[in-house]
């Protein structure tokens, strides 16, 4: 009788861990707000979770980001629960990535490597690739002892199929740093051809309006709803990376360009903000901005906050100000809010803001009227 033998590689197990109340770009966040968002980054990763640790630190220590002691019983724990890897929810330096791996004997992955890794499980097109491998390779040139565990085996699809672990052990950082080099010279024929496309656009006279916003608030949604395109909308974080251009017919004699960009996320690692930059660009160089915001998200003030904060580096990078450019805020998922009073107090707080339903299309044609009423 034949063995049965398994194919499919099981989910890595994951230790995440959190410090409450210490990481500065989340101080007005909720701690309940920033565990739910890190579990969701690790789901993403395809991860299995076995504990979350919520640690209360007094003051961070250089080696650890928390006392030695704390940081001993943390890897005895995880030694004890046979995990596989380390999550953490803050950007660790290349030392105190070294000092938890010797430490532990397990790799670990900061909250910059979780979001590079699940940009590089979505890339599905050339663009993508070459931004993506662009920001691995610069998160990794100073940290080339790390002990790379290799999460993209288990993604499927044609990014990656080799592992991108596999020649990342290999590499020393003469070679990351010519690859770098030719990755910058490729992203930047990109973005001449995106420059010669929004040439081309500028000779129709078609206003571009940029979608914009928070990862999962529905931009994608709303193209597909408003123009028909069928850009895959999944409930889940970064599922688009590359921008997506559609034209929208306001009426008979008026029409608009719809581009969908890449959803926002607070700490986004700063090499994916240079790497993706002319794909960002389409909102930096846009005539209208759509910011689009989820009403059921429990921190929807803060993700609203984030994506200005993105916006006006991009504004420093392309030159342009983003002050400068009308913007439209419209609050998505209003189906998820039975209550009309808590949905007028939350249209309070973001004044001229339209209330929609991407699902149920309700508020499209409020949002039709403003964008004529800028055109």
């Amino acid at each position: 009788m034949q063995k049965l033998y398994e194919t499919q590689e099981k989910p890595k197990r994951a230790v995440l861990v959190s410090i409450i109340g210490a990481q500065k770009s989340f101080a007005d966040a909720s701690d309940d707000d920033k565990a739910n968002e890190l579990r969701g980054l690790a789901e993403s990763l395809n991860l299995e979770i076995i504990s979350h640790e919520k640690i209360k630190v007094r003051e961070k220590s250089a080696n650890y980001g928390m006392g030695s002691g704390k940081a001993e019983s943390l890897s005895q724990k995880a030694s004890e629960m046979k995990a596989d890897l380390f999550v953490f929810d803050w950007n660790t330096s290349p030392s105190q990535q070294r000092n938890w791996e010797e430490l532990s004997g397990l790799p670990v992955v900061d909250r910059q490597e979780l979001i590079i890794r699940i940009f590089a499980q979505r890339a599905n097109t050339k663009e993508a690739e070459l931004q993506v491998k662009l920001a691995e390779l610069t998160y990794l040139l100073p940290r080339l002892t790390h002990k790379y565990i290799d999460l993209s085996r288990q993604r499927g699809g044609r990014y990656g199929t080799k592992g991108s672990g596999e020649t990342k052990l290999e590499t020393d950082r003469r070679k990351i740093e010519k690859r770098i080099k030719q990755l910058e010279n490729e992203i930047e024929q990109v973005k001449k051809q995106r420059q010669v496309q929004r040439r081309q656009r500028e000779r129709n006279n078609i206003p571009v309006c940029a979608i914009v916003g928070y990862t999962n608030a529905g931009k994608s949604s709303l193209l597909n709803a408003l123009t028909g395109a069928n850009v895959d909308a999944q409930d889940k974080l970064f599922v688009t990376l590359d921008a997506v251009t559609r034209r929208f017919q306001l009426n008979p004699e008026v029409s608009v360009l719809l581009t969908d960009t890449v959803g926002f996320i607070r700490d986004l690692p700063h090499a994916l903000i240079k790497a993706f930059r002319s794909t960002l660009e389409e909102a930096a160089l846009a005539d209208i901005l759509i910011n689009i915001l989820d009403v059921s998200a429990p921190d929807i003030d803060k993700n609203y906050e984030t994506t200005l904060s993105v916006l006006n580096e991009l504004s420093v990078q392309t030159g342009k100000s983003i002050e400068n450019i009308p913007m439209i805020t419209i609050l998505n998922k209003i189906d998820k809010l039975p209550d009309k009073e808590q949905i007028t107090d939350i249209q309070s707080r973001f004044p001229g803001s339209i209330a929609v339903s991407v699902k149920n299309g309700l508020g499209f044609e409020e949002l039709k009227d403003k964008l004529l009423t800028f055109i």
